[in-house]
């Protein structure tokens, strides 16, 4: 009991600071959203995404929306973590513990990140360390990873495989080697190069008993949160399943336990950091000092919540249940609308990009195909992906150096590369057609083309032109006002809904409940790609997205009937898994 008591002692200030400094930094998030959307207005734009990232290199408003960018992740890490840092040591050493002097301290000892190497800590502080999934890390970047699709790119190689763990490691080597630099920095006052040096060698000396310690310390705080979620979530749920009573009863019930499992979840967010920066300073304390560092309970620190506090959390908790069992089916619907849109003609089910394709995606009930046209040296528009023939036809040539009669010639698995207007006609009355302009001829030549043959053949209704080119979508749309359009992004900032498009195509980890709340209030679609797992087509099938473009169309559709035999507590799950 004496090992945890300093993490129970620290509750009450770490939730006290977690919920004011997050409003805090809501303020400076707000301020900055404010500047960042006046910079991008004075440009042109609305919004900066993956097609236009070099706006941020070459104008001076790009630049000065870096360095905003940057000043904020210093903000964060200020916040998040310095700040902590602070807060733990004065709870390890019985000190009083004042939320202003707290954030003080913490927010001065930013000055000293003023430097290359500060630049570069905060830069690993906030990229790095999330994708690697271990080490400290600021809650504005916490979610941030390695694209789905440029994953799925880097298994598909085992050099790109052995180089991306290879990186990985040396990431993970440096991380470890510097887990003491904030400590160095704040509580011994030391320059950035001493607790850069510093931490290495504490972590050289001690690694043995920084490993053992680590582990038991995660295993310690995971049962903890498991155990409670087993006592107060998972054995209570299953009785439940168990017993046979009215849905008037049981609903409610599952609910009440369901919500609790919420803020346990949220908690454990909420204190997951702050707990381990506590333990690190302990760790901390024990290597600089070279002996077993042992806390002092502070005597006037307050015990729990008192009886007030704990009857408005229960009541909350109650009024929370009534609204959401008052509101269930509207809230965690059975069924799902989102469509169905087989990538690269029928998807894994058909050859890729050719008739027969198309023909796969319309017999296995897609709602849409999605497909990719290419400019011929001849102005003709065939359909191919790469960037040359050279994976589906065995020919390294490009389109564009090649003329139609060349392209003929080639044949995928026998059949021959379709052109556009083959597509068409093979379409037309029986899917949607999801054309995406793509390569080095995507350009408006290749736009008022595609529109031309859309029209041809009365398809305004059944075709969407798309690109990863925003000019050339915003050109579209402008000059096509009758033409669908969808502008495909994997990672954007800024008012990403007011894009000038009809459908909006979104990465999987970019496709938040929030973003695609703002893309629906404009009157926009939103389609995400390309959603191949079993896990994630679930996941979006229960989501407010308008369709998920898939290689596995066999597969998604499956899941649909599934989704109308699910219980009440299943139906809460999913749902919950798309909010948070």
């Amino acid at each position: 009991m004496k090992k945890i008591k300093p993490y129970l002692q620290a509750l009450p200030h770490i939730i006290h600071y977690q919920i004011v400094t997050k409003a805090v930094i809501a303020v400076w998030i707000f301020l900055f959203g404010r500047i960042f959307q006046a910079l991008l207005k004075s440009s042109g734009r609305v919004a900066v995404t993956s097609g236009d990232y070099l706006f941020l290199f070459t104008t001076w408003q790009g630049l000065l929306i870096l360095i905003l960018g940057l000043v904020t992740l210093f903000v964060y890490v200020a916040f998040d973590l310095n700040s902590k840092v602070v807060l733990s040591a004065r709870v390890l050493n019985a000190q009083k513990v004042s939320f202003l002097e707290c954030v003080k301290e913490g927010f001065l000892s930013v000055g000293k990140f003023f430097n290359l190497r500060g630049i570069l800590v905060v830069l690993y502080i906030a990229f790095i360390s999330p994708v690697l999934g271990m080490g400290i890390s600021i809650s504005l970047t916490e979610g941030f990873c390695i694209p789905t699709f440029i994953a799925v790119f880097i298994e598909s190689s085992t050099l790109y495989s052995v180089l991306a763990g290879f990186a990985a490691l040396v990431f993970l080597s440096v991380g470890i080697a510097h887990l003491f630099i904030l400590h160095g920095l704040i509580i011994d006052d030391l320059p950035m190069a001493e607790a850069s040096k510093q931490s290495t060698k504490l972590i050289r000396a001690n690694w043995k008993d920084y490993l053992k310690k680590n582990i038991i310390y995660i295993l310690m705080i995971s049962a903890l949160f498991v155990g409670t979620a087993v006592i107060f979530l998972f054995i209570p749920l299953q009785l439940l399943s168990i017993l046979s009573l009215p849905r008037s009863i049981n609903l409610p019930l599952t609910i009440f336990f369901v919500v609790g499992g919420v803020i346990l979840s949220v908690l454990a967010d909420l204190l997951g950091t702050p707990l381990y920066i506590l333990k690190m300073t302990q760790l901390y304390y024990s290597y600089t000092q070279g002996r077993e560092f042992t806390f002092e309970e502070n005597p006037e620190e307050k015990k729990g919540l008192n009886k007030r506090e704990l009857f408005l959390a229960v009541a909350a908790v109650v009024l929370i249940v009534f609204l959401i069992d008052f509101n269930f089916d509207r809230l965690f619907p059975l069924d799902t609308n989102v469509e169905i849109v087989a990538h690269r003609g029928g998807g894994n089910e058909g050859k890729e990009n050719t008739i027969s394709g198309l023909e796969t995606a319309c017999k296995l009930g897609a709602y849409g195909s999605e497909i990719d046209i290419q400019r011929t040296k001849d102005n003709a528009y065939v359909i191919n992906h790469d960037g040359t023939f050279k994976r589906v036809a065995g020919d390294s040539r490009k389109p564009e150096e090649m003329t139609l009669e060349e392209v003929k010639k080639l044949t995928i698995d026998g059949e021959p590369i379709p052109t556009f207007e083959e597509m068409l006609q093979a379409s037309k009355g029986k899917i949607v057609l999801f054309t995406e302009l793509k390569g080095n001829t995507a350009d408006r030549k290749m736009a008022d083309d595609a529109v031309r043959m859309v029209k041809q053949y009365n398809m305004e209704k059944e075709c969407v032109l798309i690109s990863l080119q925003y000019d050339v979508i915003n050109y579209i749309e402008t000059t096509y006002p009758e033409i669908q359009t969808g502008f495909l992004t994997f990672a954007s900032i800024g008012k990403t809904a007011k894009l000038n498009c009809d459908y909006l195509g979104l990465e999987e980890d970019s496709a938040t409940a929030d973003t695609i709340r703002a893309i629906h209030n404009e009157g926009k679609k939103v389609l995400v790609w390309t959603v191949n797992d079993k896990d994630s087509q679930k996941y979006f099938l229960c989501t407010q997205v308008d369709g998920i473009i898939t290689d596995n169309v066999k597969q998604a559709s499956s899941l649909i009937p599934t989704l109308e035999k699910r219980s009440d507590l299943d139906r809460m799950i999913d749902k919950i898994k798309t909010i948070f």
